[in-house]
């Protein structure tokens, strides 16, 4: 049998919560309406997909000593991902709240996750994190991380293939340092925007040329319901998704194309893939070969950019 590949993910898992106002919002005043809660964050949405589709993964992150990173060790073990994340116990665990109307229009949101920003860059100094790097076929990372480390992960991976997930606009700007240094980056349009400094209503072209301009050899953008962009050093292309492609689909989306490329898929190939694990995501977390497949049926070919 042969072997898997194996990935190191470092960056964002968390508490995500989402809760939504029954009816129409009113400011300043106590709103009925549901509470969601699970674990999250862009590199662990991505790693849990990944494993799912073949490969082995093991996490770095960094957590609090509270009843939540109970949470989120066991959400990890039950994803059979290697954990070799850090717990400290005099933090909370990083958290995503966002609080969302009757329409699913974004009211506030707030995100606790200073906790990354102070600890992440020193574990990448871990003996015990290089030699995770030097045995993995391929590194995945999120801007959770700021710049200093990812330039420093990227130091340390070189020779290897290092995937980046952009996150969210105003953490995407964490990824210019090290785009030249990137196999492949996932993003949204806004994100792309703020890399190339395009509007966000730029063309495909545009877009394509701007991040190659910026340094990335090879992208994929995606656009809610619009179509997913994908490009390398020789060629652009679209895939139409028969579902829309959004927050955690996206960061499925990116697992599950990475996943496909380290089986020696090409890139049209594998964000095929990818598309048809983002359309799962939206339904359920877990889907076996049989769905997958059922699903990758229903995934257009991709098409050349004009």
């Amino acid at each position: 049998m042969m072997k898997s590949p194996t990935i190191l993910a470092v960056g964002g898992a968390y508490i995500e919560r989402r809760g939504q106002v029954s009816g129409a919002f009113v400011p300043a005043a106590s709103n009925p309406g549901t509470m969601r809660e699970e674990v999250g964050g862009a590199v662990f949405n991505a790693l849990r997909c990944a494993v799912r589709r073949g490969v082995s993964g093991s996490l770095l992150s960094v957590r609090g000593g509270d009843v939540l990173a109970d949470t989120l060790s066991r959400a990890i073990a039950a994803a059979g991902i290697a954990d070799l994340s850090v717990v400290f116990l005099d933090r909370t665990t990083p958290s995503n709240t966002v609080l969302i109307d009757g329409d699913g229009a974004l009211i506030a949101g707030l995100a606790d996750m200073a906790l990354y920003d102070l600890a992440l860059a020193k574990q990448i100094r871990r003996a015990k994190v290089r030699e995770a790097i030097s045995t993995a076929d391929a590194v995945l990372c999120d801007a959770n991380l700021p710049s200093a480390a990812l330039e420093r992960l990227v130091t340390l991976a070189a020779g290897k293939l290092v995937f980046g997930l952009a996150v969210s606009p105003d953490k995407a700007a964490r990824l210019a340092p090290v785009l030249g240094s990137l196999a492949l980056a996932f993003m949204d349009r806004r994100e792309a925007g703020v890399l190339t400094g395009a509007d966000v209503h730029a063309d495909e072209r545009g877009i394509v040329d701007g991040l190659r301009r910026a340094g990335l050899k090879s992208g994929v953008v995606t656009a809610g319901d619009g179509p997913v962009l994908g490009f390398d050093e020789a060629d652009a292309f679209l895939i139409l998704p028969p579902k829309k492609v959004a927050d955690g689909a996206a960061d499925a989306l990116a697992g599950a194309t990475v996943a496909a490329l380290l089986r020696g898929l090409t890139l049209g190939a594998a964000l095929r893939e990818g598309v048809a694990a983002a359309m799962l995501a939206v339904e359920s977390a877990a889907f076996t070969s049989a769905i997958f497949a059922e699903a990758l049926a229903f995934v257009p070919e991709a098409r050349d950019l004009a």
